[in-house]
């Protein structure tokens, strides 16, 4: 018996599994583009409303206005208020971010309205209503009237939020909404692909998301920071950790050969805000010194900053609890992950790789 084997590469690096309008990832430039604008720019001057409502168009050639989402979403929060008791139903003894792709799983279409609204204003009730609940406490009807971000963190939190801490939580679900075919993206489009309905595409990319390759769990990057300590420590401390071979969260990425351009655009919002636990200008002495560390280590292709560093640091300064970050992660990425589903059903072909066998061929 002999074994197939072939030199065809694995993990499909650098094949394109589909054509899309909605994003566009350059690694080796640094470079994001989200519904036809550079990431900085879209999120200089767009709300979350108004990037969903343009991923949504562009997914379904069907234009819908930011006002629309707007008022969809804050309907669609109401109604899923409505319906906590049965999404919660199956969530018991389960931490928050397992909790959620249960609520999340329970989801389903509504008569006569729209699945992507009903998904991504859903997501954040079922949030927050499972941290109040970790808590023993009740969960905080939403207001439609509000928009997206500052409902969510009066949800969360049972008071208004400020101004500057709700254009804070805007500017990152802006921010991470879209990027390119990664992991829980591609996840979607395969079951959106196969003609299951967009609940079913957005849990698949969930699950994918809670992965730690991912990149959907940002609370390392604050454990690393509480390790640290203080200023004195943080030479000995990463030089200690680089020597033992370990990562240093919230550097490196899979695509990117240069600086991720998310991290410069919440870094900018960031210092926008006070802190809450993180003292920024000690962060900002960590991040420093890493980037010199790690070029130091590996000067031909040294890790740079990423997005999960600064969602890490804009998150706690907004007061969103550890155990939310994957979950508020995944009510920015749901308008990304629904106008790909929508782009793929409309594109109707089945995402259906081939595999290289590697086993043994038959005798004879």
């Amino acid at each position: 018996m002999t074994l197939q084997t072939s030199k065809s590469p694995i993990g499909l690096d650098g094949v394109a599994a589909a054509e899309t309008r909605l994003s566009h990832v350059d690694g080796e430039k640094g470079e994001l583009i989200i519904a036809g604008e550079w990431v900085s720019d879209l999120a200089a001057a767009n709300s979350f409303e108004g990037v969903t409502a343009r991923l949504w168009s562009l997914a379904t050639a069907t234009p819908i206005s930011e006002a629309e989402v707007r008022a969809a979403l804050g309907e669609a929060r109401v109604r899923a208020f409505k319906r906590l008791p049965a999404l919660l139903a199956a969530t018991d003894g389960l931490s928050v971010v397992d909790g959620f792709r249960a609520a999340t799983a329970a989801l389903h279409s509504e008569h006569g309205l729209t699945d992507d609204a009903t998904i991504v204003g859903a997501l954040p009730v079922i949030a927050s209503a499972l941290v109040r609940q970790a808590k023993g406490e009740p969960p905080i009807a939403p207001d439609p009237t509000r928009g997206h971000a500052p409902d969510t963190l009066r949800m969360l939190r049972g008071i208004p939020a400020s101004a500057a801490e709700a254009k804070g939580l805007d500017a990152y679900l802006v921010t991470v909404s879209d990027h390119g075919m990664n992991a829980s993206t591609f996840a979607a489009r395969v079951v959106a692909s196969t003609r299951a309905d967009l609940f079913a595409a957005i849990t698949a990319g969930y699950c994918a998301l809670t992965g730690p390759l991912h990149g959907g769990a940002p609370e390392p990057v604050l454990e690393m920071l509480d390790a640290i300590g203080t200023r004195e420590r943080i030479a000995p401390w990463i030089d200690a950790a680089l020597a033992r071979g370990e990562r240093l969260m919230g550097f490196g990425h899979r695509i990117y050969r240069v600086r991720d351009p998310r991290a410069d655009v919440l870094k900018a919002t960031v210092n926008t805000l006070g802190a809450n636990s993180v003292d920024l200008p000690f962060a900002a002495e960590v991040e420093a010194y890493a980037r010199e560390a790690l070029r130091k280590k590996n000067p031909e292709r040294a890790l740079d900053t990423n997005v999960e560093f600064f969602t890490a640091i804009l998150l706690d300064a907004i007061r969103i609890p550890r155990q939310c970050f994957t979950p508020i992660f995944a009510c920015a990425r749901a308008a990304g992950w629904t106008a790909h589903a929508r782009e793929q059903q409309r594109l109707g072909r089945l995402l259906r790789p081939s595999s290289v066998y590697a086993g043994e061929m038959p005798a004879g």
